[in-house]
């Protein structure tokens, strides 16, 4: 049977941008998780001066790149890895999410479930379609957690991997990494833990996968949130060493690279903490300025534990016609929850810069 393709999510939102637009001002566009604050400019420098990095780069990244990675998952979550056997560098985060389940299924053909968050960034699903796996969702609790405990065992037994991503996109929660690698050890299901957002937390200190041991499990980190870097498409993979030996040999025959000056760049934003330390702040600061703009227009929310989302519930509502209401009444163009597997919330991505939040702010004065 020939897959039909969906329609791309964002498509669906022209309609509504369209409506936004009439604002005096513009719209402001809430709706993708895309960073539009300035990335630390000696990583863009070594872009243009990186000579000596224009030939084929290798598949598994540069040594210069994997001993950064290293480095910073020493600093930041305690973790020693050894960037030969353990770390391998990828084209940004989708495109490793969206393409791990075909190369994992050459590995092990008779595995053909790809389990996943139900609530989620929808590539985990799309992955699994397009790899010719079936995609089943994970029930969440109240708190973003995963209930493990009502999958079917079929299911666990037919489990290629396992997606998490925490803190999540969308709903900001954070759940214990450890408990699901232990439950995917003991169910022989690899654990796949999407981290992009890991130090965008408060209160707390990041997390990953990798704490509880490297066996069973592969944590994957861009630098496209992390440094406000989305448009170099650059990032790692690092964990189980089997499972990093074999998607980078399956990587290299199909020609996935990271251009050299790229993992150049990579390698100093992964070398330098306080843009981020920066960045939280600048996250922190814009959530909450829209959580009281939400507050005005007598919508409830919630701060998230981590990322840069505020996930609000709908109400008596359709998330549809709270995403036409929020882009009449003040010109802002936010997503369906739908878009991520629920369809009584929106996302809202506090990614632009405050001078362009408060247009939604003059647009609440009578």
């Amino acid at each position: 049977m020939r897959f039909e393709l969906p329609p791309y999510p964002y498509d669906l939102l022209d309609p509504y941008r369209l409506t936004a637009t009439q604002h005096d001002g513009g719209v402001v566009d809430l709706s993708v998780g895309t960073p539009c604050d300035p990335p630390p400019q000696e990583a863009i420098r070594a872009l243009t001066e990186s000579e000596s990095k224009r030939g084929y780069p290798p598949s598994i990244g540069s040594q210069e790149f994997r001993k950064s990675c290293q480095q910073w998952v020493k600093r930041c979550f305690d973790v020693d890895l050894d960037f030969e056997r353990h770390i391998a560098s990828c084209i940004g985060t989708k495109e490793f999410v969206v393409s791990a389940p075909t190369y994992l299924r050459l590995r092990t053909p008779d595995k053909d479930t790809v389990l996943y968050p139900e609530i989620s960034y929808p590539s985990y699903a799309m992955g699994a379609h397009l790899s010719g796996c079936r995609a089943v969702p994970v029930k969440v609790d109240g708190k973003g957690e995963l209930i493990l405990e009502e999958l079917e065992p079929d299911d666990i037994e037919r489990s290629l991997m396992l997606w998490v991503n925490y803190p999540s996109n969308p709903t900001g929660a954070i759940a214990d990494l450890n408990a699901i690698a232990d439950w995917g050890r003991s169910h022989d299901v690899p654990i796949f833990s999407d981290e992009c957002y890991a130090e965008f937390v408060w209160g707390r200190e990041p997390s990953t996968v990798l704490t509880s041991g490297l066996s069973g499990v592969v944590a994957v980190h861009s630098l496209s949130k992390r440094s406000n870097l989305a448009g170099i498409r650059a990032g790692f993979y690092a964990g189980d060493e089997d499972l990093v030996h074999w998607l980078k040999e399956v990587r290299k025959h199909s020609g996935k690279m990271v251009p050299g000056p790229v993992q150049a760049a990579a390698s100093i934003a992964y070398s330098d903490d306080q843009h981020v330390e920066e960045q939280k702040l600048r996250y922190r600061n814009r959530l909450e300025f829209l959580q009281s703009c939400l507050k005005s227009l007598d919508i409830e929310s919630e701060l998230p534990q981590g990322s840069f989302y505020l996930w609000v519930h709908s109400g008596s509502i359709d998330a549809w016609d709270l995403v036409d209401r929020l882009a009449s009444e003040v010109g802002a163009l936010v997503a369906p929850g739908t878009f991520f597997g629920s369809s009584n919330h929106i996302r809202i991505a506090a990614v632009q810069p405050l001078e362009i939040l408060e247009l939604i702010s003059e647009r609440l004065s009578p």
